[in-house]
C-alpha cells in the first residue's frame, strides 16, 4: 500500500519534560497511535524520527480492519484466501457448520 504525504512545516515547542507533540494530521496520515515506537537519528543540528513498523500491522481503514504486512501478496496467496473463504461459505450454506 503506497501513499504520498505532502510536506508539512510546523513549529514545535519542547516542554519541561523534553516532549514535543507530533501534529495530528501527520499522526493520522502515518497511522501513528499511542504506544508506537520510533527510531531516532541525529546528525549535527538535525533530528529524524522514523516509525518502527513490525512485520504486520492492523488498522482501521474506512471502518474495516486491515492487516498490512508491508509486502505485496502473491497471486497464489490471494487465490488461496479466496478459495478458503468460498469453501467456508459453502459449508455454512449447506448447513455443515
Amino acid at each position: 500500500m503506497a501513499f504520498t504525504l505532502s510536506i508539512m512545516t510546523a513549529k514545535l515547542t519542547l516542554d519541561k519534560a523534553g516532549r514535543v507533540v507530533i501534529p495530528k494530521p501527520l499522526r493520522d496520515s502515518l497511522r501513528m497511535a499511542p504506544g508506537d515506537s520510533f527510531e531516532l537519528k541525529s546528525t549535527d543540528d538535525q533530528i529524524v524520527l522514523k516509525p518502527m513498523r513490525e512485520e504486520g500491522r492492523m488498522f482501521k481503514k474506512r471502518g474495516i480492519w486491515v492487516f498490512h504486512t508491508g509486502k505485496p501478496l502473491t497471486v497464489e496467496d490471494v487465490n488461496a484466501v479466496i478459495d478458503s473463504v468460498r469453501e467456508e461459505r459453502d459449508r455454512q450454506n449447506m448447513g455443515l457448520e
